[in-house]
């Protein structure tokens, strides 16, 4: 069974943590954390504990763990991005995370190296899903879309045919995204929003229709 580290914690790490377990392929031998202490035991029911900090990721590296990366900017995406940027895991290190219950045409679509696909997750044919990207649960992607590398689908998530996704983008839980935007990297998009309008890079964008609330540096 292959060893598999978390880089992360509680939320998107303990729901990467479930489906690894329930794939079967994987050995969840604990998380990179670098907020909660070494030794703390992480969940409210299964408990998997802390073993290090990010900066011990090259020990695990040479001693051919397989890794999945569970953060989530939220608060700034382009700085979360830079972070996992520099831990230089190999892809063939990475883990993809699938539930069985995903629903895609598999050779009408290309996914990457360390994606998540939560429960009942859906994509359409001509769809591409770049490294590291996190679809949560019951989102869907639409036909001829692109999803740069860590951009984020929180639950319900819409993302319509032809639109273009950026690096590290939050697309927040019940959002809909129209077909043929383009949403800049690093951009955050908020819960319930309907994005009827091209989102700028590092924006965060609110409402219905949504607009702009602020664009980070």
């Amino acid at each position: 069974m292959k060893k598999l580290i978390i880089l992360g914690g509680s939320g998107i790490g303990m729901i990467a943590a479930s489906i690894a377990d329930e794939l079967g392929d994987y050995e969840v031998c604990g998380f990179l954390n670098d907020v909660v202490p070494v030794g703390t035991q992480i969940g409210k029911y299964k408990k998997i504990e802390v073993v290090g900090k990010t900066e011990d990721i090259e020990y695990y590296i040479k001693q051919g763990y397989y890794f999945f990366i569970a953060y989530v900017g939220l608060q700034n995406e382009k700085a979360t991005f830079k972070k996992i940027e520099r831990l230089e895991i190999p892809n063939d290190q990475f883990a993809s995370l699938i539930h069985p219950t995903a629903q895609f045409p598999k050779e009408y679509c290309k996914i990457g190296n360390g994606v998540l696909m939560a429960p009942l997750v859906q994509l359409s044919p001509d769809t591409t899903i770049s490294d590291n990207c996190i679809l949560l649960a019951n989102s869907f992607v639409g036909h001829d879309t692109f999803l740069d590398k860590f951009a984020h689908v929180a639950t319900n998530g819409v993302v319509g045919a032809n639109v273009y996704g950026g690096k590290a983008i939050h697309i927040g839980s019940n959002s809909t995204i129209r077909e043929k935007i383009k949403i800049g990297n690093y951009a955050l998009i908020g819960a319930g929003s309907m994005v009827l309008k091209d989102v700028p890079e590092n924006s965060v964008v609110v409402g219905n229709p949504s607009r702009i609330l602020e664009v980070r540096e």
